[in-house]
């Protein structure tokens, strides 16, 4: 026979089931918080880059969940650079490093060798990608003597900016949405700015260029079918004879150039002799693999740099 409550039975037990639920749900949002305070309380990711775009790429993607740093010292130029004992130290304390290969960072093989860490991660951003050789370099089948420089074509950036983003995935995988979305986020300011440059350099009345410092601007070139007349090989320190100055002065002046291009990481003498010769001003163009002191200190960013090498661009070739 089955048994019948009264109202104040029927009242009790709907008092307990309610205060049961209650316990349950408190307990289930204990347990969420400290899963979450968890996953904020692990250490975040240690990541060194070789080059400032690497390191802004980095630091765009990994957001909270990384501790960005670069390798390469303000104002200095990675062709040249050469580590110390105390940058070797700093690479024997990340979890993961980024470099750009295509032989720009030459002495990154050996110090690798000799930290002897099979928890290291490391990227090398151009493999695999369809890379140019310098003038002064033929191409080779492993990579090797050729242009290092990718991240002067905003569309290469937005793969590297990608495959950081699948890597960090893989080490953090839970935090793979969180890449993802930042990583999305930065390739659409990428792409606005490659349509910037795709819909102002297209309406210029010169098409070629004449670039005082290193032969660091193919790839820009390339991909907004313009034309790079560098004073310097691949690497700043790869000066010009005086032929190939006379040559260069001759090509100005076919060319009616109005401005000649210099960098900050080479001395800008040549440029301005190219100009007083051609009756040219002088404009800078920044490679944008560093920065300067100051710049470090103002917050500089690499899209910073890249507009104002559009700006300097579209005075040089005259674009409407």
């Amino acid at each position: 026979m089955q048994k019948r409550f009264s109202k104040g039975e029927h009242f009790q037990m709907s008092k307990k089931l309610a205060l049961l639920a209650a316990f349950f749900l408190a307990l289930t949002s204990c347990l969420l918080s400290f899963e979450a305070q968890g996953a904020l309380s692990r250490p975040r990711i240690k990541i060194m880059t070789t080059v400032f775009p690497l390191w802004e790429f980095a630091r765009a993607v990994a957001g909270e969940r990384g501790e960005v740093s670069l390798l390469l010292p303000p104002g200095s130029d990675v062709h040249t650079w050469q580590p110390r004992v105390s940058d070797m130290k700093k690479l024997g304390s990340v979890d993961f490093l980024l470099f750009i290969g295509a032989d720009l960072e030459p002495w990154l093989a050996d110090i690798l060798r000799s930290l002897s860490r099979p928890g290291l991660r490391t990227l090398e951003v151009s493999r695999g990608l369809a890379l140019l050789a310098g003038k002064e370099n033929r191409p080779r089948p492993d990579g090797h003597g050729m242009d290092p420089h990718i991240w002067l074509d905003f569309n290469l950036d937005q793969v590297l900016v990608d495959r950081v983003r699948k890597a960090l995935s893989e080490i953090e995988p839970e935090h793979a949405a969180y890449f993802e979305k930042s990583a999305a986020s930065y390739i659409e300011k990428l792409q606005r700015l490659d349509a910037k440059y795709q819909d102002t350099l297209s309406r210029c009345l010169h098409k070629t260029f004449i670039f005082g410092g290193h032969s660091a601007f193919s790839y820009l070139a390339r991909r907004y079918h313009l034309e790079q007349i560098a004073v310097y090989g691949l690497s700043p320190d790869a000066a010009p004879t005086p032929r190939q100055l006379v040559a260069v002065i001759e090509l100005a002046k076919k060319h009616k150039v109005k401005t000649i291009f210099f960098e900050t990481s080479v001395s800008d003498k040549l440029a301005r002799l190219i100009a007083s010769q051609v009756g040219a001003d002088t404009s800078l163009l920044n490679p944008g693999h560093n920065l300067t002191e100051e710049q470090w200190r103002s917050g500089v960013t690499f899209l910073d740099l890249m507009a104002k090498n559009l700006e300097s661009l579209k005075h040089g070739l005259v674009c409407e």
